[in-house]
């Protein structure tokens, strides 16, 4: 398994509108054309509104390999600059889980 977090921070609300509807459209590919994507799930933040935190987890490394090139990630990819601030990534070794392959 392969697992990561980012946390965005949006530039403005008109940038995490416009973000949000670029996600949901990518959402979409991965639902699609991505089996090796096990969860694929985006949250906001309580009192951050321009705070977006994605919480991924793969089948394996070369799930996520494949995720990078899909055209609906690349889309993402080149995109992006125009609505974040900035973001971080953290990569993950699952330990303890409930409801992730094992």
């Amino acid at each position: 398994m392969f697992a990561l977090v980012v946390r965005f921070e949006l530039k403005d609300t008109a940038a995490a509108e416009a973000f949000d509807q670029l996600v949901a459209k990518t959402g979409e590919g991965i639902a699609e054309h991505e089996p090796g994507t096990l969860v694929y799930a985006i949250h906001t933040v309580t009192d951050a509104p321009l705070s977006r935190i994605f919480y991924e987890v793969y089948r394996d490394r070369e799930a996520f390999d494949e995720h990078e090139r899909q055209p609906h990630t690349r889309r993402f990819l080149d995109a992006r600059p125009e609505y974040v601030e900035s973001f971080r990534v953290e990569f993950l070794t699952p330990t303890a889980t409930k409801g992730l392959p094992g």
